[in-house]
């Protein structure tokens, strides 16, 4: 009787399986994981007058979700530390930051030649960030946060060709907000009046291109070897702002290094 149950149920794994079938669905997701180091130029009016110059690590995701459309979601993920010192190299000052991009896309045209294809894509979405910096020698006000949403537009164009009889892919992003909400206390004004003494002060500012003029760009290069596409890069992110009485600026420059993956989802019907 055992012997009997075990070859039906066999039996009928086998006809469902038979009978189920894979459906392609279009969805295409690019991921790519990369590191970087570079040098970053910081300013803070808040914590002090002078200019601090230094190091800066960084660490980005950045996920490309196709749908079979001309439509895109882009979603992209970093998380950066910097150490910088003032140009009399008595004081340093520690800061990071997470920022988070979600970009709705639309492909505006695709053009191939005998060497390769190119495609633009063009389209926006949110552009937030939240971050701090301290300053080792302060005393009163030894630190400052940071925290603002942004509505920006975002353009991407990607080269893709065959040298030697193996894939490479140029890419070249930008971002550059143009409207948004940031947080900012007066000049002058410490934490302790804002948030124990409850002291508010216009301390959400709306901003703009004219006062926040601030830009992200970044210019890629995948080449694959050995099965595994690996991906080298150059990110500019220049953030500034002039608000409250206050003046604000970290300009980054980074070598980028990652892998990425590619993924096709499918499924399965009966």
């Amino acid at each position: 009787m055992k012997h009997s149950f075990l070859t039906i149920l066999l039996c009928a794994t086998s006809l469902c399986t038979q009978a189920q079938d894979t459906l392609r669905t279009g969805k295409i997701i690019t991921n790519a994981q990369m590191v970087g180091i570079g040098t970053v130029n910081q300013l803070d009016t808040y914590l002090s007058p002078e200019e601090y110059k230094g190091l800066e690590l960084r660490y980005l995701s950045h996920t490309i979700r196709e749908n079979g459309t001309k439509f895109s979601r882009e979603l992209v993920h970093q998380s950066h530390l910097a150490y910088t010192k003032n140009r009399a190299d008595n004081n340093q000052e520690i800061g990071g930051a997470y920022n988070f991009q979600y970009n709705v896309l639309y492909e505006l045209g695709k053009w191939d030649t005998s060497q390769g294809s190119l495609k633009v894509k063009a389209g926006g979405g949110i552009d937030a960030n939240l971050g701090f910096l301290y300053n080792l020698r302060n005393g009163n006000n030894p630190a400052q946060g940071y925290a603002n949403l942004n509505l920006a537009p975002t353009i991407a164009a990607n080269y893709e060709f065959r040298l030697w009889n193996r894939p490479f892919q140029i890419t070249y992003e930008a971002q550059v907000p143009l409207v948004g909400v940031m947080f900012s206390p007066q000049f002058g004004q410490s934490y302790y009046e804002l948030f124990a003494k409850g002291n508010y002060d216009h301390n959400i500012v709306l901003t703009t291109i004219g006062c926040a003029p601030s830009m992200r760009q970044m210019l890629t290069f995948d080449c694959t070897l050995h099965h595994t596409t690996l991906r080298f890069g150059y990110l500019g992110d220049y953030q500034q702002a002039k608000i409250n009485g206050l003046k604000y600026h970290t300009w980054s420059n980074l070598f980028m290094i990652g892998i990425v993956r590619k993924f096709s989802i499918t499924k399965i019907i009966p």
